[in-house]
């Protein structure tokens, strides 16, 4: 009861934007939802944990009660509610739950999201059902929930994990039924934020690094981290928004673009292992500007156009095989150590056919037809391609996420190569 540490306190209260609020936040006991959660929690916070996750998954580190556990360590106030986002009885009673202990919700974070990299030939309809229900649809009911009492507060946001929705047909390519999931979500910032300017600050924040998660672990395999960024990036930017008025609403935020407006200008704090090259995430690119500045400029959301390529010349006659000769020369024990895989290249075009790299055997192989054992991973791609992703023009990852490299096996492995790669690069 000291005057003067009340005053401090109050003081302090001024400083912490967020003390006091109630966050609800899907998808919260781990990855992301969880980093947003833990960031608002020091300022004092009440978060509701609205997730599925009520005993230890076998390949999922947490639930909804050690999250909270975590939250209350760091000065917040937690509410750990079952919910699967598919389920709307489960979101109005989580919301019920969360207004009758804090008394409102300031701000909605639209987090829970399920995954599936498949082309459409090989998406079970049953994926495709929980990519919708789960991402477009468990967005729009937890935000049709919420808006009620979001509408009375000072605060009042909606955040939604999605993309800018960019048009390029290569964002469709190779996985339609995920792209329409997430940009469903990325529809209900554009579709709310007009609906409810001046109430309700609407908006999505999208990495633009891949974000380290037991998400990404489960995609890309063991040594996919050294290519990521820590979720503190998206928990930081989140915050920024946050931190907006209403009237800041209907924008795609990159996280690095936010926080560079913050004054952050180092990012080497946010990368699991600074100095490695980092993944670019997906639906960025250079091509398309966010749809909504189009819809301004034209007022209409125009037909995309992609560039027609530039013509390239043709790789001279043994370019592949110079290619390998250098990635022979570059073997050691070393790379084969830290590798321990076998690759094999399907290569179309001018001086294509089948070679093999062999990162298992001592001191390493390469050479044209069938590796001696069986390879882990076959990548397909033109012979052009491949010149061009070992001279560095062309960055492996961009080749698969844009359809002009294929790769069966494990694509641990497979990320493993693009080490090797930037290593080649110096020498081509």
């Amino acid at each position: 009861h000291n005057p003067n540490t009340q005053k401090k306190k109050a003081l302090l209260t001024l400083f912490l934007r967020l003390a006091g609020c109630t966050v609800f936040i899907t998808g919260a006991s781990r990855g992301i939802g969880k980093a947003i959660a833990l960031k608002a929690a020091k300022d004092g916070a009440n978060i509701v944990i609205a997730a599925k996750t009520t005993h230890p998954h076998p390949k999922l580190p947490g639930t909804i009660y050690t999250a909270a556990e975590e939250i209350e360590a760091v000065g917040g106030k937690a509410l750990p509610c079952i919910v699967d986002v598919r389920d709307e009885q489960q979101i109005s009673d989580a919301v019920e739950k969360a207004v009758e202990k804090f008394g409102g919700i300031d701000i909605l974070v639209n987090n829970a999201s399920a995954i599936s990299l498949t082309n459409t030939l090989e998406t079970p309809t049953k994926r495709m059902d929980l990519m919708m229900s789960v991402n477009t649809r468990g967005t729009y009911l937890a935000s049709k929930a919420c808006i009620p009492y979001l509408k009375k507060s000072k605060v009042a946001h909606i955040l939604n994990l999605s993309p800018p929705l960019n048009l390029n047909p290569i964002w469709f390519k190779q996985h339609c039924a995920y792209t329409i999931a997430k940009y469903g979500m990325s529809m209900c910032v554009l579709g709310m934020a007009e609906e409810f300017k001046g109430e309700i600050a609407v908006n999505a924040l999208w990495p633009k690094t891949a974000i380290h998660t037991a998400a990404m672990d489960m995609l890309g395999g063991s040594g996919i981290e050294s290519q990521c960024r820590k979720v503190d990036i998206i928990a930081d930017a989140a915050y920024a928004i946050f931190k907006k008025p209403k009237s800041f609403t209907g924008n795609f935020v990159i996280d690095e673009n936010i926080l560079k407006e913050e004054g952050i200008k180092n990012f080497d704090a946010y990368a699991i292992k600074p100095g490695h090259t980092l993944l670019p995430d997906f639906f960025l690119d250079e091509y398309p500007e966010p749809i909504t500045k189009k819809m301004e400029s034209t007022g209409a959301v125009p037909e995309f156009k992609e560039e027609k390529p530039q013509p390239q010349p043709k790789p001279h006659l043994g370019a592949v095989e110079e290619t390998f000769r250098i990635v022979k020369d570059s073997l050691s024990d070393d790379v084969v150590k830290a590798t321990q895989g076998i690759y094999l290249f399907e290569l179309s075009g001018e001086d294509g056919g089948t070679w093999f790299l062999d990162l298992k055997s001592k001191g390493g192989n390469v050479g044209y037809g069938e590796p001696s054992n069986r390879a882990d991973v076959v990548m397909s791609m033109s012979t052009d391609d491949f010149v061009k992703m070992f001279s560095g023009k062309l960055k492996p990852t961009m080749a698969f996420m844009s359809g002009k490299l294929k790769i069966k096996g494990n694509m641990a492995l497979a990320m493993k190569l693009e080490k090797l790669v930037s290593q080649m690069n110096a020498r081509l």
